[in-house]
């Protein structure tokens, strides 16, 4: 039987590496059932907002990336020169290719 490995002393860091993947997983795989019922009350959040025409999609995007830069402590300015390098390479959002 190929399938069965005896344990052995070079084995035997191939097993604990595998232990560790599976436990890694196990408590990844828990943090996201956690999680969950957090993400879906931000996809109700963002869902109420969209269906009472207070913010449309792209000003609730355009709200929470913001945020995101400014809770970096990003600097704005290089924000903008980068964004402008980039409309230069790849053109004006909109501009065809």
């Amino acid at each position: 039987m190929e399938s069965l490995k005896l344990i052995d002393k070079e084995n035997s860091e191939e097993f604990v590496k595998e232990q560790y993947v599976v436990n890694y997983l196990k408590s990844q795989i828990a943090l996201e059932e956690a999680m969950q019922p957090y993400k879906d009350q931000k996809k109700e959040l963002r869902e109420e907002y969209i269906e009472n025409g207070w913010l449309s999609k792209d000003e609730i995007w355009s709200a929470i990336a913001a945020y995101r830069v400014y809770k970096k402590g990003a600097d704005m300015a290089e924000i903008t020169d980068v964004f402008d390098a980039i409309e230069r390479q790849f053109g004006a959002k909109g501009e065809a290719s």
